[in-house]
């Protein structure tokens, strides 16, 4: 007798790696979508990324969630107009981009959701690799979360943490995305324009990068497409 596979909760932001990761948990587990909007620069853009994500896979089960305190906190170029998203590149520290502690707030959203839904999986698409030097993005970071979400819910629940991508480079993600049918065309990676997007970020020189080492075209438009296969 086959048994049917765990509902898994995708946290799906609109970009390139979320969309993989999805597209991914969708090949394993029917998926329900959440979506955070925290007052990024970038926030409309991004949850149309997610809506059109979402209406590729005809996936129905949705949930919108806002973090409004993080533009009061501050501390982020995300969320602070006051601060300059970089576009020189990256520089080995951590950048101004990065939201402090941001994704536990997420993932804390995805674990409730999933708990009340009776979810199994929250899967998340955090990158370690060739990525911006997040330090909740770490593979150690959701080892500890896990323990934290078998600590912190009903012991019947067991809902495990899955992070797909997060040894991979972008290079591979991309690979990945095509692999797999996912709809990279419907994403958006810009930290600061919502029309075109502007090509000079840290997220865009990463996905133009990821697209040109992958040997595919990248299906979005930018304004200054600067990119180079080997470096920032």
């Amino acid at each position: 007798m086959s048994r049917e596979p765990d509902k898994a909760v995708v946290l799906l932001s609109g970009g390139m790696d979320s969309c993989v990761t999805a597209a991914i948990a969708r090949r394993r587990h029917p998926v329900a979508l959440v979506h955070v909007s925290y007052g990024q620069r970038t926030e409309r853009r991004e949850r149309r990324a997610f809506e059109e994500i979402a209406d590729f896979y005809g996936v129905g089960e949705r949930l919108v969630a806002r973090l409004d305190h993080f533009r009061q906190i501050g501390g982020s170029a995300l969320t602070d107009a006051s601060i300059a998203v970089p576009e020189s590149g990256l520089t080995g520290d951590i950048p101004v981009t990065y939201v402090p502690f941001r994704n536990a707030h997420f993932l804390a959203i995805a674990v409730s959701w999933a708990e009340a839904i009776g979810a199994k999986r929250v899967f998340i698409g955090a990158v370690a690799e060739d990525s911006s030097g997040y330090p909740d993005c770490r593979p150690e970071y959701y080892r500890a979360f896990a323990e934290l979400v078998r600590q912190g819910t009903r012991p019947e629940c067991g809902i495990e943490i899955e992070t797909p991508v997060i040894g991979m480079s972008k290079a591979e993600i991309v690979k990945a995305g095509i692999a797999n049918g996912a709809p990279l065309d419907r994403t958006w990676s810009c930290y600061q324009s919502e029309e075109e997007a502007c090509g000079v970020c840290d997220s865009c020189r990463l996905r133009l990068r990821a697209f040109a080492q992958a040997g595919a075209p990248d299906p979005i438009r930018y304004r200054t497409p600067t990119v180079s296969v080997h470096g920032m």
